[in-house]
């Protein structure tokens, strides 16, 4: 197969892998499956929030021709915790259980890896759904919030993985092998197209650039420099959890 034929596939597959990370959407493509194509499909985080963003925007639209806007929000966000898994969610939980009950960093790993949930992951969850319910129908076009968010948010994970040590046990995480060998040229090119859909979108939603800016910027300075204060670098589901947050910032600033 020619050089450029077969990077076409290799990048054409990195995507749907990206997809299948993320989400529960199955994939149409066969996927050969190496380490470096799963290195290669975090690229596609914030194409894959688009995605991800499109399907929200056109089921709240669909959903507002029968129901108010409250109970389209909640529908919108019950789909969301279905096609994904609640893969986030379940990250913020993790963390918060994490950070808020362990004391050592090695108490701290294993609290996170417990898959039941505690008191504090219990209370994160709850108040982050319910504020990103009350924060979409405050805004002023909330089908675009649903749209360009997901995108948006999905860049904050990346800023992590490259500029942090991982720090739990690779043989038991899912997000080894995209953290592993991340390439900088990558995350220029995924900052490039968050910034090309915050930019674009700002012509219906005056001031998404700055929202955008100021979301990433703030959750992985802040959230980044907790992670290395209390376990001396990020996992898995902080990453998931980092999503969480730069949303609700995002949605605040909008």
């Amino acid at each position: 197969m020619p050089t450029e034929s077969r990077t076409l596939t290799n990048e054409w597959q990195a995507f749907w892998l990206a997809v299948g990370f993320l989400t529960r959407i199955p994939m149409p493509v066969r996927i050969n499956y190496s380490q470096q194509l799963m290195n290669q499909c975090s690229l596609y985080f914030p194409m894959v929030g688009l995605l991800l963003g499109m399907l929200y925007a056109g089921l709240f639209t669909l959903l507002s021709l029968a129901w108010s806007p409250l109970i389209c929000v909640l529908l919108v966000l019950c789909f969301h915790l279905l096609i994904t898994g609640a893969f986030h969610e379940d990250g913020l939980a993790d963390s918060v259980d994490a950070l808020g009950g362990g004391y050592t960093v090695e108490k701290r790993l294993e609290i996170m890896k417990d898959s039941r949930i505690g008191t504090y992951g219990t209370v994160a969850l709850v108040m982050a759904l319910a504020l990103k319910a009350a924060l979409l129908l405050d805004t002023s076009n909330i089908w675009l919030a649903l749209l360009v968010v997901p995108c948006i948010s999905r860049i904050t994970p990346l800023l992590l993985m490259a500029f942090m040590p991982y720090v739990t046990d690779p043989e038991k995480s899912k997000s080894k092998p995209v953290a592993e060998s991340f390439s900088r040229k990558r995350l220029l090119a995924s900052c490039l197209f968050t910034a090309l859909v915050a930019l674009v979108f700002s012509l219906w939603l005056p001031g998404l650039w700055l929202a955008a800016l100021t979301a990433i910027i703030t959750i992985a300075l802040l959230w980044g420099w907790y992670l290395q204060r209390q376990l001396g670098g990020y996992t898995g589901d902080t990453l998931g959890a980092s999503v969480v947050f730069c949303e609700l910032v995002l949605l605040l600033g909008i």
